[in-house]
């Protein structure tokens, strides 16, 4: 007998999802999530920071660094390069990801698109073994393509959300979906440690450099490997509307005339963008902490790759059971008090990084624990409770206004943090910068009539909220 979720009552009629196509969508949280961990949480801070100490003069393995580099001419320290570029990917993210969602909606064929941005985005990392020497443009050009990709791609992996359950079991598939990747990332991260382990050599820090960038590497492999399984898995459910427009217009085109009449109609749900200001403020704090956790490591508390790498781990594998148990908290008390119950954690887990004694890897570990406690549930049920607010047909578009917030793509923290760094030279001070994106987070999501909004979206509320 196929397993299917049959849509809730009173809800708009929606073919059924089978159990291989719902694997096949958490596939590519497998698949995608050794970009997220390998590169963007571990290796790629120090690394590229590394290359563009060494483009500004330092010594490699020195203990600080103070020199300057001149991207097109703007001065810029060495150690702010990073964060800049996270803030620049995003600010281009913004114009591409809403136009990818719409075109997305047009199109019968999202598996095609999915491909086309995931392929990108492997390819980009895999490139990073040229990155050699001091060309951290070539590394800072390499990273922006394959960050821009990953947030198309997870746009189109986004949209299929809604068609694989009601509204009643979106929050455990999205849960299961996060939870799945963070043991892919954890697997690959894993391979890598035990790599790190294996072949560096005390006080050989090029071997160090070297190690990261294979790694690197890795995960772009793994990325385009695992891409093909729900390329394979997952069916097309092309809307009523988009078959109807099938071989009338050029999808890319439709797709920027899609995109211009949500953008001047958006107005009508008021109460949706209101909780996308909310998502984008608080998940932004989120997504900076992750991206910039192993720089502040290395730089600030001078701990050993091995150590950051070890607690990511640590991160990765209690974050499946901690999106596991958010989820199932959520179907308890609804998955907004549950995201608001875990912005309140995460504002213990700033005050708690910037007390962190250097040198010491025991208190980072503990605390990065707890970081994997409520990670993985705070953005799988922020994902799922989003889609209970897209009106029907629009998922793409906006899961394109979502994303540009979403794994990897915050701008506003790594810039604040980049420069209250250049400001001041202390990473500590950077990272208080972040508690005003929770706060004004929690405030925002906890005024949005969540029940009203899902009702003005044409869409039927869960049982519990």
């Amino acid at each position: 007998m196929v397993d299917t979720v049959a849509p809730a009552v009173d809800e708009p009629a929606q073919p059924g999802s089978t159990r291989r196509e719902r694997t096949g969508w958490y596939f590519y949280d497998w698949a995608n999530s050794a970009f997220q961990t390998t590169v963007i949480t571990v290796f790629l801070g120090p690394f590229l920071t590394t290359v563009t100490e060494l483009a500004a003069g330092c010594e490699l393995g020195a203990d600080s660094c103070h020199g300057y580099v001149h991207p097109l001419g703007i001065r810029v320290a060495a150690g702010s390069y990073y964060p800049y570029l996270i803030s620049l990917s995003v600010f281009l993210t913004v114009f591409a990801l809403p136009v990818v969602g719409a075109i997305a909606d047009r199109s019968a064929h999202k598996k095609r698109l999915l491909a086309l941005a995931a392929f990108t985005g492997a390819g980009a990392t895999i490139a990073f073994a040229f990155v050699t020497g001091e060309r951290y443009l070539l590394g800072g050009a390499l990273f922006l393509i394959a960050n821009i990709s990953f947030g198309a791609a997870v746009v189109v992996y986004n949209s299929f959300l809604p068609q694989l359950g009601g509204p009643d079991d979106r929050d455990a598939i999205s849960s299961r979906g996060w939870a799945i990747g963070y043991l892919g990332g954890g697997l690959l991260l894993a391979l890598n440690l035990v790599a790190v382990t294996m072949l560096s050599e005390e006080g050989n820090p090029q071997r160090t450099l070297d190690l990261a960038r294979w790694s690197i590497v890795s995960a772009g492999v793994w990325w385009a490997a695992f891409t093909l399984l729900p390329l394979r898995w997952l069916r097309e459910h092309p809307a009523a509307a988009v078959a109807a427009r099938v071989g009338r217009g050029n999808v890319l085109t439709d797709g920027f005339r899609q995109l211009g009449h949500t953008l001047r109609n958006i107005k009508a749900y008021p109460l949706t963008l209101f909780f996308l200001l909310a998502f984008l403020v608080y998940n932004d704090g989120i997504q900076t902490v992750i991206t910039l956790a192993s720089q502040y490591g290395t730089e600030e508390l001078r701990l050993e790759q091995s150590t950051l790498i070890v607690t990511i781990l640590l991160v990765q594998f209690l974050a499946f059971g901690g999106a596991l148990a958010l989820g199932a908290l959520a179907r308890r008390i609804g998955a907004w008090k549950t995201v608001l119950l875990s912005l309140v954690l995460w504002t213990g887990v700033i005050i708690a990084a910037f007390r962190l004694p250097a040198e010491a890897p025991l208190p980072f570990m503990i605390l990065g624990g707890c970081i994997g406690l409520v990670l993985g549930g705070s953005q799988a049920l922020s994902r799922s409770l989003f889609s209970q607010l897209i009106p029907t047909g629009k998922e793409g578009e906006y899961y394109g206004f979502y994303e540009i917030s979403d794994k990897g793509t915050s701008w506003l923290g790594p810039l604040a943090f980049g420069l209250v760094f250049q400001l001041t030279s202390s990473y500590r001070v950077g990272l208080v910068s972040l508690l005003i994106f929770f706060v004004i987070g929690f405030v925002l999501l906890a005024a949005v009539p969540i029940r009203k909004a899902i009702v003005a979206a044409g869409n039927t509320p869960p049982r519990v909220l």
